[in-house]
């Protein structure tokens, strides 16, 4: 097979439909681009949902990676392997936090969360047993694990996947008010996306996560705050919730953690939270296996000098300001935070899907959600010039719509 069209309809034969991919089939990247197998380039302003903060290729994670690969892939964790340590204190110092807890994917880090909280407020706080809830976020994204989809709102996610798991209370993004109108004696935690990315990149009230930190201290409650997307340098700090100087009981970490390399996802928090697991009581085949803890050490160090988290804010204020004067010429309305932006797109001109398309056929590679709402996330290693470039193909689709 060599041409698009023909890797692209064995694909949709021969593999379950639960991705609507746009129609492109890459074969290598490096950096933000990445090239077809017709050897057409385009920009990636995706970054695998935030994957690939450091870009395609990274030299110092594939060096990392190529060196473990050499030596040693899988133990599993019924022994100790020498990449661990530096993997448990790294990430643990980078978070603040003095234990962490590996896993793979994002969806598992939910899960182990949940857990943890659960399990916290039975040996803890005191709460009966099964009688634990947990507060979350109407538009939520935290995985698809059928655990996660019983408390999405989204009928995609959510709908013909039950019977559903209880415990949980949804209350409104945003509003501090509700948070405090769900809690009860029996509440043990409140978990949040500190930007929610799937809804469209939504940035919360200023102060919202200040208020909802205050809230979890005074109640005796765990705030949880799932970062998979939205930390590890996307938003400008290291983490979104640092915006705010706000510490959760519970970091939530996965995707950029990997590298764009291999799943690698954990849990951080303090022992009075994560020292209730006990042997046998939760684990993972290949969490922490010294391939991933090898490349997410590679991680930890390129966040250590804190140059990421500064590109990210000084080309997420250009990224910024080049989208918001597009508002009025097909742009609703951008939101967003370093890096990362939600761009809404007046929807009598065209559907996020539709200007996605014009997009990969202009060169850049995006991805729509919720109908009207085009994301976009490129590497933080992109160049100033290649982002204006970006915005310039997006202001030239959204001129032929017009017409």
């Amino acid at each position: 097979m060599t041409s698009t069209e023909e890797f692209i309809e064995l694909s949709e034969r021969r593999s379950a439909h639960n991705y609507h991919p746009l129609p492109v089939v890459i074969h290598e990247a490096q950096g933000a681009w990445v090239t077809d197998v017709e050897g057409r380039r385009y920009l990636d302003c995706l970054s695998g949902y935030s994957s690939l903060n450091f870009g395609h290729g990274n030299p110092k994670i594939i060096g990392a990676a190529q060196e473990q690969l050499t030596r040693l892939t899988l133990t599993s964790r019924a022994f100790f392997h020498d990449q661990f340590a530096a993997f448990a204190a790294g990430l643990g110092d980078l978070t603040g936090k003095d234990m962490v807890l590996p896993m793979n994917t994002g969806a598992e880090a939910v899960e182990t969360a949940i857990k943890v909280a659960r399990k916290w407020g039975y040996e803890v706080k005191g709460v009966p047993d099964g009688q634990a809830n947990i507060i979350v976020m109407e538009d939520n994204f935290h995985g698809r694990t059928t655990t996660i989809v019983s408390f999405s709102t989204d009928p995609d996610a959510h709908d013909g996947f039950g019977p559903y798991t209880p415990g949980f209370k949804i209350v409104k993004y945003g509003s501090i008010e509700a948070i405090r109108e769900a809690v009860d004696a029996n509440t043990v935690a409140v978990m949040l996306e500190p930007i929610q990315g799937e809804a469209g990149v939504l940035v919360p009230p200023d102060g919202y996560l200040t208020q909802v930190r205050e809230l979890c201290s005074a109640e005796n409650i765990l705030m949880i705050a799932d970062e998979i997307q939205s930390g590890l340098g996307r938003t400008g700090d290291t983490f979104a919730c640092d915006h705010e100087h706000v510490v959760p009981d519970i970091y939530v970490l996965g995707k950029a953690l990997g590298g764009g390399v291999v799943p690698v996802s954990a849990i951080t928090a303090n022992e009075d939270v994560l020292g209730v697991i006990k042997p046998g009581q939760h684990g993972s085949t290949f969490g922490g296996n010294p391939l991933a803890c090898a490349v997410a050490n590679a991680v930890v160090e390129l966040l250590r000098t804190g140059e990421y988290q500064e590109r990210a804010r000084e080309l997420g204020a250009v990224l910024h300001d080049r989208l918001r004067a597009l508002i009025g010429k097909g742009v609703v309305t951008v939101r967003g935070r370093g890096l990362w932006a939600g761009v809404d797109i007046d929807p009598s001109l065209a559907t996020g899907r539709q200007v996605s398309v014009a997009l990969m056929r202009l060169g850049v590679l995006a991805k729509d959600t919720h109908g009207s709402t085009v994301r976009l996330a490129p590497p933080i290693v992109v160049s100033e010039e290649d982002l204006l470039w970006a915005v310039d193909r997006l202001a030239e689709a959204l001129a032929e719509f017009a017409k």
